[in-house]
């Protein structure tokens, strides 16, 4: 599984899910697999939004513990 893993970083989730289908067993439907992508898509979408918020927060602590 650490190979489908990494394609889905590096190729992104429309040519990895194809990958995904091809070593899935062969009673699970394309669509099955496109929805258990979604809550990664999601969260990869809303990941770069708290970045500043997080940013901010590491840049404080230091200037808090002197």
């Amino acid at each position: 599984m650490p190979i489908v893993a990494s394609a889905a970083v590096d190729l992104g989730f429309g040519p990895a899910s194809f990958l995904m289908k091809s070593v899935a067993p062969k009673d699970i439907p394309r669509q099955e697999i496109f929805v258990a992508v979604l809550p990664i898509i999601a969260l990869q979408a809303v990941g770069p939004f708290r970045v500043p918020f997080i940013a901010d927060l590491a840049l404080r602590l230091p200037g808090m513990l002197d």
